[in-house]
């Protein structure tokens, strides 16, 4: 296993559609716990594949809270197939460091996919595990959290990120998704 570089924006990397995944094998298996390794170090609740620059349509969530035991879902193809309700959620994102923004969202989805070991399964979820299988399967969209706010949220955001990166700022953000 090993802890991979996440891209942070306006890194265009992040806006490309993540292609699918024909054969789920050891290549994908480490692929996913490279990821896991990323993202508890990050730390954060999810990771998409395309977030470390890999155009795979994978993510990673695990909303287990600090005393819980670890809730790690691998999610490979993933489709959500219905969306119902809405909730806002304080939404924060491995790719935006330091950024936490109110989200809208769906407050129940139910998403099929394919587990590590390429088995189909079906899952329907709500609160933050609804959020962040909704926030991780739009990075594979090449869509980022700052689509779903007002235009000008998104230009302080582009502008706080552009600055962020010409400063080469690598601080370390609380838990994000």
């Amino acid at each position: 296993m090993a802890i991979r570089t996440i891209l942070h924006y306006p890194d265009p990397r992040l806006r490309e559609p993540a292609k699918p995944i024909a054969v789920v094998d050891d290549e994908i298996r480490r692929l996913a716990e490279d990821m896991a390794e990323t993202m508890y170090a990050a730390p954060g609740v999810g990771l998409a594949a395309p977030q470390i620059g890999v155009d795979k349509r994978i993510f990673i969530v695990d909303v287990a809270g600090e005393d819980e035991p670890s809730d790690l879902r691998v999610f490979i193809n993933p489709e959500i197939v219905e969306a119902q309700g809405e909730q806002v959620w304080r939404e924060g994102c491995l790719s935006f460091p330091d950024i936490h923004e109110d989200v809208q969202r769906a407050a129940v989805v139910r998403v099929r996919a394919l587990d590590e070991h390429g088995k189909p399964f079906e899952l329907t979820a709500d609160e933050l595990l609804a959020v962040a299988i909704q926030h991780e399967n739009d990075h594979l969209d090449g869509r980022l959290m700052i689509d779903h706010l007002g235009a000008l949220k998104r230009r302080i955001i582009h502008r706080k990120m552009l600055k962020r990166q010409k400063e080469g700022g690598h601080k370390r953000a609380p838990a994000e998704t």
